[in-house]
């Protein structure tokens, strides 16, 4: 049986879906396209670097990068895509059963235990922001707590209406919450790294 028997469109959870798919999907592209780009021509220059502190090489060369023997972007190349079909389907009224909301939810959790390992590295071992990468961040962050809360409003993982509860606080929270997670990820690479003055003084040089 599907989770609710509601048969309204979710407007705002589906166009969200879609734009942060679109978003993912881009990120993990243009890393791809760099990654196939610098094999082919070891002297090759990505357009991602910015200077010193702002790159993506680092992260493209490193172990860090291809953590399962091939290149992480290739995870968002087969992963978005499946995040902006949900979110179509979704605008088409289409209805899923709890196993396949389950499903996404253990999906966008290691995604988001995957990022929070990537940002740990950049910040803490290879000190280099990848503008591609932070894009991916940004976006698998509310994600998470999108589909989580839309969960637990919905009563896909049980619990009675205080639970659904919490979920429908959580998704009117969602923008602040990501907001807090942003700048705490800001403050550690500050702390870190000396990221803002390092971060200016690499963008001052495209101008």
């Amino acid at each position: 049986m599907p989770d609710s028997p509601s048969t309204a469109r979710p407007l705002a959870f589906a166009v969200f879906l879609v734009i942060a798919g679109a978003l993912g999907l881009l990120a993990a592209f243009e890393l791809s396209i760099e990654k196939i780009l610098t094999l082919s021509d070891p002297s090759y220059e990505p357009g991602c670097n910015v200077g010193v502190l702002v790159g993506c090489s680092t992260n493209l060369a490193s172990q860090q990068g291809a953590i399962f023997g091939f290149p992480n972007p290739f995870i968002g190349l087969m992963a978005w895509p499946v995040v902006i079909t949900i979110g179509m389907a979704l605008l088409a009224r289409a209805r899923f059963d709890r196993w396949f909301w389950v499903g996404l939810n253990v999906g966008v959790t290691g995604a988001l235990v995957l990022v929070a390992w990537l940002i740990a590295q950049s910040i803490y071992v290879l000190d280099v922001l990848c503008p591609w990468c932070m894009l991916t961040w940004a976006v698998t962050i509310p994600t998470f707590l999108a589909v989580t809360f839309r969960n637990l409003r919905e009563g896909v993982f049980g619990g009675g209406e205080r639970v659904r509860r919490v979920g429908a606080v959580g998704l009117g929270w969602i923008v602040v919450v990501t907001l807090a997670c942003y700048v705490l990820v800001i403050v550690l690479a500050q702390v870190q790294m000396n990221a803002i003055p390092r971060v200016i003084a690499d963008l001052s040089t495209l101008f």
